[in-house]
């Protein structure tokens, strides 16, 4: 343990990450390790400060992890995943994460500032065991941890209650690393919901998948299309053409939920064709309004005279379960439908959660960026080159649409 620690060791598994993360990298792995790539963390909450003390045990936090390696049984459990790919579970029984790829600073005013950068088959994984020590120990030093733990275990007994009484009944599956309370909370939630409702059908979190015999699930973050936007030969109105195509020639169909919002959804439907309707099993909801959303992808579908009740939608934007019960009520007789929620489910406390992200922001040193169908959504370090980007895309939606 790192005696610099002030609190136990936040992350102790290398499995303790969202199954896409594996996903995504198996694909770099295979096609794109000459990239290089640098993260950078924001807070999207008003008003949030961070101590020198929280600043300090996120970085002996992050010194610790850089002492894991996966273990046999975590490489064999990725293993026994029907598209993880032997040769890659191979390479990471030699990888793990280095220390020197993270720049943790603290300004004056106490902004905390978090940059990784390096190979970007190896900084990519970062993201989310960097997301669940910097909420763990900011909740844990700033509030009076155990308080919160019983506001949360209130809520979470209503929540299981609503789905046993036939409130909600509607499927989803835990998307809550990133946000935790805590890595013991995830641990309740997960085993609560999994065992004591029938409506949560497994969780992004791999470690908790092994733990409980669950099935993991995710397929790609919208970093994997961002990554486009820095190989030099790819126009960058096309990034979502080449990222769909690389996920096809990696899993041949199988994993196949692509992500629509990454660089807006109307230009990711120029690109999602007639064989990549058929070859991806549904797509997956992240921001803009849902329903309009919805009903735009259900229009798609029909144009290419695909029956939308045999594809999925997956909503997973910022949902609590009102939320997801009303979407499911609206799309469920005319397509296939579930939810991935996080936040309200690993931290819904009587304090606030923090809205924090960390996004690919170069690769190659090129800048890239993620707009979304929410502009406040939008996280980009070059104001230039997203301008370039947004008329970049309104060029080929007004040529092609």
């Amino acid at each position: 343990m790192n005696t610099n620690m002030k609190l136990p060791p936040i992350v102790t598994s290398l499995l303790d990450t969202d199954l896409y993360k594996f996903n995504m990298n198996q694909v770099i792995f295979h096609k794109h390790t000459n990239l290089t790539g640098e993260y950078h963390f924001k807070c999207r909450n008003k008003g949030v400060v961070f101590t020198r003390q929280i600043a300090d045990e996120i970085s002996a936090q992050v010194d610790h992890l850089c002492t894991l390696y996966f273990t046999k049984k975590e490489l064999d459990y990725l293993r026994s995943i029907r598209f993880i790919k032997n040769d890659y579970v191979d390479f990471l029984r030699l990888w793990h994460p280095i220390r020197d790829y993270v720049t943790i600073k603290l300004s004056d005013s106490g902004e905390l500032s978090v940059v990784v950068n390096g190979p970007l088959f190896s900084v990519m994984q970062f993201e989310i065991y960097l997301l669940e020590i910097i909420n763990e120990v900011y909740f844990r030093m700033k509030y009076n941890y155990d308080e919160l733990l019983t506001s949360a275990k209130e809520r979470l007994d209503a929540k299981i209650k609503a789905f046993n009484d036939g409130t909600y009944t509607f499927t989803f599956a835990e998307f809550g690393c990133r946000r935790r309370l805590s890595r013991e909370w995830e641990d309740e939630v997960v085993r609560r919901l999994t065992s004591e409702t029938k409506n949560c059908v497994g969780t992004s979190n791999v470690y908790l998948a092994m733990k409980y015999d669950l099935t993991p699930i995710g397929t790609y973050a919208h970093e994997f299309v961002q990554m486009y936007q820095g190989i030099n030969s790819i126009p960058l109105a096309y990034t979502n053409h080449y990222a769909m195509k690389d996920w096809y020639d990696e899993y041949n169909g199988d994993n196949g939920t692509a992500l629509t919002d990454t660089i807006t959804t109307d230009l990711f439907l120029l690109d999602f064709t007639r064989s990549n309707v058929n070859n991806y099993t549904g797509v997956r909801h992240d921001s803009g309004d849902p329903y309009e959303w919805g009903e735009k992808i259900i229009a798609h579908y029909k144009k290419f005279g695909v029956d939308p009740r045999t594809k999925l939608l997956l909503f997973s934007d910022s949902l609590d379960f009102d939320k997801a019960q009303a979407l499911y009520d609206y799309f469920r007789e005319r397509s296939k439908v579930s939810f991935g929620i996080g936040t309200f489910c690993s931290n819904d406390t009587d304090k606030e959660a923090l809205n924090i992200v960390i996004k690919l922001q170069y690769v190659n040193s090129n800048p890239v960026a993620k707009l979304s169908d929410t502009p406040g959504k939008a996280m980009c370090r070059d104001e230039e080159y997203l301008e370039y980007l947004k008329n970049s895309i309104a060029f080929r939606i007004n040529r092609e649409s």
